[in-house]
């Protein structure tokens, strides 16, 4: 796990409350890390509904089957998450860790097997004992706990080359009763969206069906998680699971659509939206944080599109990292993301100085308030295509030399 804390980090983990429902514990399993918590266990009370996203890797890791398999089902009473080991491309013998894990799990909480959730997280394919990590739950129960201090100790518990634990909370109101969201989330490298990113647990008290939290979890994945990217590269592992209990006591709800959702609706996706971009600003050797709106293109898609081919391209993001304002490297990324694009029309600012239009530098371009701008901490791209309506936004970080030494060495 890499020791020195991102510069683009929070000032401190926020204050989780207890949500009603949900107790967590945390225990070192022995598996890689030495000296701190690698394992977390939350066992959920009777009624919890579940929505997930996955990753959509053809070589995802024998937890994300479980997952995906178990989710129609809708219902859910424990979650189990390690960090270490990705038990991702581990053939029978990760599949044989899984069968234990979840046994161990259901027969805890008294469940049955398809309500057990679990996820993984290190390195890729090192095959674990079948009971790795089942023989570890038991002795764990006794320290399930649902207070404040329990949500640092599971964020911190699930890191891997993460420099700091990311947390979330929010409260909303559904039909007169105030509901509170709260969730955890991990990722520092190999942070490219294909669904969600990394690892997501986000819990409510509300009451709220399995379809509608589906629906919603799904919709606004693809304007946090799947909106950012550190590295280009999709994890094996990547789950974001939402959990709703059911016991804050309002009446519960069926439609993603229905009225009295309005409020959580805002509230949850503004709580995805956080715990994503707080995984970029822990971007692996990241010093800048990089937020592109793209405007004006032929539809939304194509404007994510093009933002994401902007935000993936390694010579924009170390020109960013070198603070050289070299925004060629930024057409030449629109030019090549496969949308139509068209010279003559297209703008770029940074930093809220207008670079280029009608196909070439602004007459009396002036680069020392854009070099400036790349020397602070957050770097603020606008393109305008000219085109038409489509309008995404997408964050990123950028590349250094950091990178290369915490991947070069990952496994040491």
């Amino acid at each position: 796990m890499a020791t020195t804390l991102s510069p683009l980090a929070p000032a401190s983990f926020p204050t989780l409350p207890p949500i009603a429902g949900v107790r967590i514990a945390t225990a070192n399993s022995g598996i890689r890390y030495k000296g701190r918590d690698d394992l977390l266990l939350a066992v959920l009370d009777p009624g919890t509904a579940v929505a997930g996203v996955l990753t959509r890797s053809l070589t995802c890791s024998a937890p994300v089957i479980w997952c995906r398999d178990s989710l129609p089902k809708g219902s859910a009473r424990a979650v189990v998450v390690n960090a270490g080991n990705a038990n991702a491309f581990t053939g029978k013998a990760g599949d044989a860790t899984v069968q234990a894990t979840v046994s161990a799990a259901a027969e805890l909480a008294g469940c049955a097997p398809d309500e057990v959730y679990i996820a993984s997280t290190g390195v890729i394919g090192i095959p674990l004992a079948a009971d790795a990590i089942g023989k570890c739950l038991a002795p764990m129960a006794p320290n399930l706990k649902a207070d404040s201090a329990a949500w640092e100790k599971a964020a911190r518990a699930i890191m891997t080359t993460d420099t700091f634990p990311k947390g979330s909370v929010r409260t909303a109101s559904i039909g007169g009763t105030t509901v509170t969201i709260a969730g955890f989330a991990k990722g520092s490298g190999m942070i490219a969206p294909d669904m969600a990113t990394m690892l997501g647990f986000v819990f409510t008290d509300a009451a709220i069906a399995a379809t509608a939290l589906q629906d919603m979890l799904s919709e606004f994945t693809e304007r946090t998680f799947n909106a950012v990217t550190v590295d280009g590269d999709t994890s094996t592992s990547d789950t974001l699971l939402l959990f709703a209990t059911g016991k804050a006591g309002n009446a519960p709800v069926s439609s993603a659509d229905a009225a009295e959702l309005a409020e959580f609706r805002a509230a949850l996706e503004d709580l995805l939206l956080d715990l994503a971009l707080q995984v970029v600003r822990d971007g692996e050797g990241a010093t800048k944080f990089i937020a592109i709106t793209v405007r004006g293109a032929d539809s939304d898609a194509a404007a994510k599109r093009i933002g994401m081919t902007v935000a993936n391209s390694p010579l924009v993001k170390t020109a960013i990292a070198g603070e050289d304002a070299n925004w060629g490297r930024i057409v030449a990324a629109i030019g090549r993301a496969g949308e139509r694009a068209d010279r003559d029309l297209i703008k770029i600012t940074v930093g809220g100085t207008l670079i280029c239009a009608e196909g070439m530098e602004v007459p009396g371009y002036d680069e020392t308030p854009v070099t400036a701008h790349m020397k602070g901490k957050e770097v603020d791209i606008d393109i305008d295509l000219g085109l038409g309506k489509g309008t995404a936004k997408v964050w990123t970080c950028d590349l250094t030399h950091g990178y290369i030494d915490i991947n070069g060495s990952y496994r040491s």
